[in-house]
């Protein structure tokens, strides 16, 4: 008995807004999420304008926030999966940004943390 393949295509993002409330996408197939904001807590702890420079890779696959460091695929935002940042990564993220250091997680691993003498 003949059986059809159901073709699944990625969920790709078109645009993004983030408020202090939620992030929500407009995806290619005419669809839009929204999840809560609390769900990222780098977007959570950055500011309106960082939070605003956003741009999408992977045609439309993911969401990157170059200022915060922080990348967001838009089938995890879809199967509804939150952040799996640990709290000691998020901590350190929190210093860096807090002392003005590189935020990018193979700098804040790197020995003196970015810090100078």
């Amino acid at each position: 008995m003949p059986t059809s393949m159901l073709k699944i295509e990625s969920p790709a993002a078109v645009h993004v807004t983030v408020t202090d409330a939620c992030l929500s996408a407009e995806l290619a197939d005419g669809r839009s999420i929204s999840v809560p904001l609390g769900w990222f807590p780098r977007l959570v702890h950055g500011t309106a304008e960082e939070r605003n420079n956003w741009d999408l890779s992977g045609d439309g696959a993911h969401i990157h926030w170059p200022d915060l460091d922080e990348d967001i695929s838009v089938e995890g935002l879809v199967a509804g999966w939150p952040s799996r940042e640990t709290e000691e990564s998020l901590n350190r993220w929190l210093a860096a940004k807090e002392a003005g250091r590189p935020l990018a997680l193979y700098e804040l691993n790197r020995p003196g943390d970015g810090e100078s003498g």
